[in-house]
């Protein structure tokens, strides 16, 4: 349960920054043409995640508690992106190139489609 807790917390404080963040940038670049505020947010929780996971795994800086917290709740609560980049880069280091490019693949092609099937329902349902 304490677990749960942790990553809510992360969660919420990971979803705030992202918000925050994003807006931040947003405004700086006065853009309305292109999402300058996420692909921030997504390159900085791809970052982070990547730093973090390194000092993790070779020096084992992280409890199992404080890893739900960052990685799960605080950096998946940021952006989901940088869960996606650090498990893309985990099957690359571990040589499964083939599901590495898969992963890429499928979460760009079925992400979008998924998108375009949402965005359909909701014409068709409330057109």
């Amino acid at each position: 349960m304490s677990k749960l807790f942790l990553i809510g917390i992360g969660g919420f404080i990971g979803s705030v920054l992202r918000y925050l963040v994003s807006g931040y940038v947003q405004q700086i670049t006065k853009s309305v043409e292109f999402p300058y505020g996420t692909l921030m947010v997504n390159l900085i929780g791809c970052g982070l995640i990547g730093f973090l996971s390194q000092l993790a795994d070779t020096r084992g800086v992280f409890t199992a508690e404080s890893r739900s917290f960052v990685f799960i709740g605080l950096l998946g609560g940021f952006t989901t992106f940088s869960a996606f980049g650090n498990e893309t880069m985990n099957l690359l280091s571990d040589g499964e190139n083939f599901f590495a490019l898969a992963n890429i693949a499928a979460h760009i092609v079925l992400g979008l489609g998924a998108v375009w099937i949402g965005r359909t329902a909701a014409y068709l349902i409330w057109r």
